[in-house]
């Protein structure tokens, strides 16, 4: 193989890393973040929750089982970029449709390799997230902080609307038993599968919907998706799922789709120093006392202190590693939504019941 053009990465607070350029040779910039999963990286880079965001990947080899066509969430890579340890050049499964490198190309993302990743991670586990530019076409340092200081910080930043369905679509089973209307904030392809294989007919409705085209479905009950960015941008959304809870039907909320349903019950969410992002984060269910290994991507977390002035609201987890709010209920209600991902892919099954909880509401309330 040809030998790999240089590429650099710099951070917002000045830090330079050199590297090898991987993918596209081009530009690209967002808030860095890194995940600690070991496996799923082609669901990771297609989940739409990670648009705008150059991740790190804390496992040190990157493409080595290359990629698989039905691997994905979305139809694209939504990450901005990748930095990574090692990258395999070559797919070593059997099974593979093709190499992480083409799959990389062919969605013009850029990358860089051949770093010490665990350097990386380890500053901005104490300098907290920040923006960053990865290049493998322009080197001068300081350009890139000149092009880097004109990027926009992720607080404050409405994203939803980059990854939303544009017009809504249906995907049902056969003999479907309920009939859920999805609001689309940047859905992963296995939420709506998750719901299919219990039965459920989805109609999944863009972000500007009105609860008056949703309910037209006449749904059983409502699915709010995760989604990138941040919620507390969102005040449309917000008004719309507050009136969605108040039509009296059972909801179910997953990450942005938890964070929006809190801000729509008066709580209020905050940016993280550093998100949760990866397969092996360690949740309490306070309600069964039994503990769950979950797949997690966030960068903004429900205020404990905002819940604990709502007599609303019950939190029904907790993350174990940083006690922040996993899980809420509101009080009296067929609502609940939890921080992380129960469809987990990639990721452990272990919470795979809340999509049961949700079909047992919609059977109560049917």
């Amino acid at each position: 193989m040809e030998e790999r053009k240089p590429a650099v990465i710099v951070l917002a607070d000045g830090t330079v890393f050199n590297g090898n350029a991987i993918g596209k040779i081009g530009l690209t910039t967002g808030e860095i973040a890194f995940n600690t999963g070991m496996t799923g990286y082609q669901e990771v880079f297609t989940d739409p929750s990670y648009y705008g965001q150059i991740l790190i990947m804390n496992t040190p080899h990157i493409g080595n089982y290359g990629v698989k066509n039905d691997e994905v969430e979305s139809d694209r890579i939504n990450i901005a970029g990748l930095v990574t340890k090692k990258f395999s050049d070559i797919a070593s499964r059997a099974a593979a449709d093709g190499t992480l490198e083409d799959f990389m190309i062919q969605n013009e993302t850029v990358g860089i390799s051949d770093i010490d990743t665990r350097a990386l991670v380890r500053h901005i586990r104490s300098k907290g997230a920040m923006n960053a530019i990865i290049s493998s076409e322009i080197m001068d340092i300081d350009v890139l902080k000149a092009k880097l200081a004109e990027v926009p910080s992720m607080e404050g930043l409405e994203l939803s609307s980059k990854v939303s369905t544009s017009t809504p679509y249906e995907v049902s089973p056969d003999n479907a038993q309920f009939k859920v209307s999805l609001l689309d904030l940047g859905v992963k392809r296995n939420i709506v599968n998750c719901l299919v294989e219990r039965g459920c007919h989805v109609k999944v409705f863009p972000m500007n919907t009105t609860l008056k085209e949703m309910a037209d479905f006449n749904p059983d009950g409502f699915m709010l998706s995760n989604g990138p960015g941040d919620p507390s941008a969102m005040p449309k959304t917000i008004q719309l799922v507050k009136e969605i809870i108040e039509s009296g039907k059972p909801v179910f909320g997953i990450c942005l789709g938890h964070q929006i349903l809190a801000l729509s019950q008066g709580l209020k969410t905050e940016k993280m120093f550093n998100g949760h992002r990866g397969i092996n984060h360690p949740i309490l269910n306070l309600k069964s006392g039994k503990g769950e290994i979950t797949s997690q991507n966030h960068g903004f977390v429900v205020s404990k202190e905002s819940v604990r002035l709502n007599p609303e609201i019950t939190v029904t987890h907790k993350h174990l590693n940083d006690d922040t709010i996993a899980g809420i209920e509101i009080k009296g209600r067929p609502v609940f939504s939890v921080q992380y991902h129960p469809e987990a892919s990639a990721g452990p099954h272990d919470s795979r019941y809340l999509f049961d909880q949700f079909i047992t509401n919609m059977k109560n309330t049917k």
